[in-house]
């Protein structure tokens, strides 16, 4: 089976990484960034192209959401499998003649950042059963972890992403923030950060919830909130609601 891959970002990236690591044969890689295009070919020995998209029987693409349906219009063999790899738009927004799926890889990619794409959960959804199969299979190359998800489910696995990584992320910054302001190394709450992710290995997050908040402890709440303004301070008071309210406190 012919892939192309459609898209020069971090998704692009990593899933023809994933796939060359896999021994899974990419026939090229298509988009309109020609340096990013050229790195990641150089890197990993696949052709690619800025003007002319490769005839394929699977095209996968790894753009922007709001890009998809632009991308996947050019797009005019009828005979042929188009996977995006969003989380939040369904099969419908492809924009063609062709049968329509979606690959979505659960997992935050930065281009500089290994991963474990054995790791990685793919879920995965198309109009016909073979077309899914088709897909698990190529899946099941990068991942033993595999699903099968509609738009339904994947929308709300989405949003529970957005919650459990790119909120997080943002506190971490904003924790970054305040201890730069005092000169105290980032570095000395990355023990603390590692152990409260290993901690919800073997604990449901609710059970392993720590903290003032949690303990009522309204001398510390006050001595934090005198501390903190503006951002700091309304990211801490409703954070610290929703802590009292997920406990009836």
């Amino acid at each position: 089976m012919d892939i192309v891959i459609i898209g020069s970002g971090n998704v692009a990236y990593h899933l023809a990484k994933s796939c060359s690591r896999s021994h899974v044969k990419i026939a090229q890689i298509f988009g309109r960034n020609d340096a990013e295009l050229s790195k990641i070919s150089k890197e990993l020995g696949i052709p690619y192209s800025t003007e002319t998209l490769a005839d394929a029987d699977c095209y996968l693409l790894a753009v922007s959401d709001h890009a998809v349906a632009e991308v996947s219009s050019r797009i005019t063999k009828e005979d042929c499998l188009v996977a995006h790899t969003s989380g939040s738009l369904p099969v419908e927004e492809l924009k063609g003649a062709y049968r329509k799926a979606s690959f979505y890889p659960l997992q935050t990619f930065s281009r500089n950042r290994e991963q474990d794409y054995s790791k990685i959960p793919f879920f995965i959804e198309a109009e016909y059963e073979n077309d899914a199969e088709i897909l698990k299979t190529l899946a099941g190359k990068i991942s033993p972890h595999v699903f099968d998800s509609n738009f339904e489910k994947r929308k709300y696995i989405h949003i529970t992403a957005v919650f459990a990584c790119n909120f997080v992320n943002h506190l971490f910054a904003r924790a970054q923030e305040i201890s730069d302001a005092q000169d105290i190394p980032f570095s000395y709450f990355e023990p603390l950060i590692a152990e409260t992710v290993n901690k919800i290995r073997e604990l449901p997050p609710k059970d392993a919830q720590t903290g003032p908040a949690v303990r009522a402890d309204h001398r510390v709440l006050e001595l934090h909130e005198a501390l903190l303004g503006g951002e700091h301070l309304a990211i801490y008071k409703t954070m610290n609601q929703s802590i009292k309210k997920m406990y009836d406190l």
